[in-house]
């Protein structure tokens, strides 16, 4: 099992350990925002970002994988790691203009953020009114 398998929190299987399993695609260079940015005038596209370090970050991302139920058809999740990328993390603030926090999570659709929380306010975004 490698490195994201680990970090992820998935078993042998591949499953995760908690709640449905999210298809996340790892954010780690500005081109893909420029991908992410195009989707979304087709689906909704979230970006997660997580600093491997804190202690509240890792509960609020466990909180977010236990809570999370769509279909892998309904939005685009993507995992920013912001110890190895925060080269991405500062073109995001650019890009969409949300202030940086940490954990932090971005619904973007048509080119907007249409939602952001960070901290407990994650668990608080329902992300099926964003499909």
């Amino acid at each position: 099992m490698g490195l994201f398998g680990n970090f992820f929190g998935k078993n042998d299987n591949g499953n995760s350990e908690s709640g449905m399993d999210i298809p996340w695609i790892s954010l780690e260079n500005t081109d893909q925002l420029e991908v992410l940015t195009k989707n979304s005038g087709t689906r909704p596209q979230a970006i997660f970002k997580h600093s491997t370090t804190c202690g509240v970050s890792r509960m609020v991302l466990n909180m977010f994988k236990t809570s999370y139920g769509l279909e892998p058809s309904q939005m685009d999740f993507y995992f920013l790691d912001l110890h190895a990328h925060r080269e991405v993390s500062n073109e995001v603030v650019k890009r969409f203009g949300v202030v940086h926090q940490s954990p932090q999570l971005l619904i973007i659709k048509n080119g907007v953020v249409v939602a952001h929380s960070s901290h407990g306010g994650i668990s608080e975004i329902k992300l099926e009114q964003y499909v």
